[in-house]
């Protein structure tokens, strides 16, 4: 409640008027049965026309102030509503935004999803019910019950009786159903994730032919959220019959009761009329009070999930005021690193000790595994080392403004993503407000140049989502260019050639070559030809470095390089031959 609070509190006005309404609203409903009642025994009885044409006219004044009543508060309600899931759910993204790797990873993609559209949708629709209906609701059944008072005390006992049975009725079952509806809320988001996952693979399901067995894994899924709904369904099923049996029994001991009293000229048949109409009324109310309470319920859990991620904090805090730099020639120096994913149990990285000179041109390679990523990963902050120092330009990452750290690192990951909106609106990513020239220049630099001005549309050629309508190569080469637009002193590379043919791959390392002097040029891959040419090359084996040195000097003295090279090679000359 405490994250809903402050974005509530903007509509106390909205959260005040919207009930009142509804309360007034309540008021004309409970007024009816009692002109009704003088109709019948005043109007009809004595045949007195303009008796009944007046309180006729008076109904439906009363209905258009009743609607008016509703319009107004439906407005207020929702506008309450809406106001509070925007205010939430932009807090939500400003959370999620702050958070590092470690929290994503940990909540997930589509969890985090998940609580920015239903969880707050949800608590959207509790809102506006719970203005609406919350005190409406007993309003109208005590109201109700008071009117039945004032009409016969003596058969107004049976309101007094009816109403607590009904109140048991509806809230047992409700109870009792409460726990199956969330087992088929459970099976309902296992059937979403069934084709979210069919979806998103659909591609591999055909290259392998098993649409068959995924449609079995759905099918099974469908059936347990098809029984588990058939299973809330008959148990809510009960509340009608038994609520209309006790409402019905109702009726039959209100005519019961008043048929000796309209003998005796006690009560007329009118109030008869509006007894039935007032316990009536009850039975409605009740079913929908009944409804508030599920809907509220489940806005809760969505809030208490909403909670979760809003109390998360983010494991990594930027420093607010700029320090001063130690004077350092290494642009990066990784000092007895270690590095333990969240709910790891062992090290990804293990006291790494290096340096990467200023203006250098550093490769990195390993096996799959080894920690490559991990180490480039260090270095923006998408992750913290667990031990030791990272430390940018002479200072450590710890110490660095968000803005700081920024504006020294430009990475192009393994998964290169492009944004829907334009090639231009893509490059200006790396530089709000780049010039044409200057986008030409980073295209140039990475060899996307060319493909770009065979585009219909050139630097104006549209970019659907994700990047789906170009190519893996082209995507990897336009991300790089995005990265050189933001002229960074270190860019790090993270695999992000492996779209790449050799001829191209080799085009860009030569441009690379170009770049401003000072600028550090750090390459993750996987060919030791696209490294073979780099300063330094840092081999890592099971998250430890087995070694560091040139390409020569590396096939003398590390023997994992060695053993990658020589695959590789062998792999070549294979390939040259089979041609």
């Amino acid at each position: 409640m405490k994250h809903l609070s402050p974005y509530f509190k903007k509509y106390k006005k909205e959260a005040i008027i919207a009930p009142l309404f509804k309360m007034l609203e309540a008021c004309f409903d409970l007024a009816v049965p009692i002109i009704v009642a003088a109709i019948i025994d005043k109007g009809i009885a004595t045949g007195d026309k303009t008796y009944i044409i007046t309180r006729f006219l008076l109904l439906i004044g009363m209905a258009l102030c009743g609607f008016c009543c509703t319009i107004v508060a439906q407005f207020f309600a929702a506008k309450a509503a809406t106001g509070t899931a925007t205010g939430l759910r932009r807090e939500l993204m400003a959370k999620i935004s702050a958070f590092s790797f470690t929290e994503l990873d940990k909540a997930g993609a589509s969890t985090l999803v998940t609580r920015m559209t239903s969880d707050v949708n949800q608590v959207q629709e509790g809102i506006n019910r719970f203005l609406r209906l919350f005190l409406r609701s007993p309003f109208i059944v005590f109201g109700a019950m008071i009117m039945a008072f004032t009409i016969n005390a003596q058969i107004a006992i049976v309101f007094v009786i009816a109403i607590p049975v009904l109140f048991a009725i509806v809230f047992g079952i409700m109870k009792l159903t409460s726990p199956m509806y969330k087992t088929a809320q459970q099976n309902l988001d296992s059937v979403t994730n069934e084709v979210r996952e069919d979806l998103n693979g659909v591609r591999v399901i055909r290259a392998f032919g098993r649409e068959e067995v995924q449609r079995e894994k759905f099918v099974e899924a469908d059936k347990r959220l098809y029984k588990s709904q058939i299973r809330v369904g008959k148990a809510a099923a009960w509340m009608n019959p038994l609520t209309y049996l006790v409402i019905n029994a109702g009726i039959i001991a209100i005519l019961w009761l008043s048929a000796g009293k309209v003998n005796d000229g006690v009560l007329l048949s009118g109030g008869v009329i509006a007894l039935i109409n007032y316990i009536s009324q009850i039975l409605v109310e009740l079913v929908k009070l009944a409804n508030v309470v599920i809907v509220m319920g489940k806005a809760g859990s969505c809030l208490n999930r909403i909670g979760e991620v809003l109390d998360t904090d983010p494991s990594i805090k930027y420093a607010e005021q700029k320090t001063e730099a130690k004077s350092d020639d290494c642009s990066v120096r990784f000092e007895n690193v270690s590095l333990t994913y969240a709910g790891a149990g062992a090290e990804s990285l293990t006291d790494i000790n290096v340096d990467i000179k200023r203006g250098s041109t550093v490769g990195i390679i390993g096996g799959t595994g080894s920690g490559k990523s991990s180490l480039v990963n260090l270095i923006p902050r998408f992750y913290d080392a667990t031990k030791g120092s990272v430390i940018v330009n002479g200072k450590n990452v710890k110490d660095m403004t968000r803005e700081e750290l920024l504006s020294s690192v430009a990475i192009v990951d393994q998964k290169p993503l492009l944004f829907s909106g334009t090639i231009r609106t893509n490059m200006q990513w790396g530089q709000p407000g780049a010039t044409d020239e200057e986008i030409w220049r980073a295209l140039e630099l990475a060899q996307a140049a060319e493909f770009v001005r065979k585009k219909e549309g050139g630097l104006d050629e549209k970019v659907s989502r994700g990047g789906a309508n170009f190519s893996g190569g082209q995507k990897q080469r336009l991300s790089i260019a995005r990265a050189l637009m933001t002229k960074a002193p270190i860019i790090i590379f993270d695999d992000s050639s492996s779209a790449l043919d050799y001829a191209t791959d080799a085009a860009l390392r030569h441009a690379l070559k170009t770049l401003p002097e000072g600028t550090t040029v750090i390459t993750v891959s996987q060919r030791t030809s696209s490294i073979a040419h780099a300063d330094k090359i840092i081999v890592l084996d099971d998250g430890k470095i087995a070694g560091v040195g040139t390409h020569d000097e590396l096939l003398t003295a590390c023997e994992v390089y060695k053993e990658i090279y020589d695959s590789q090679t062998k792999a070549n000359e294979e390939g040259a031959d089979n041609e």
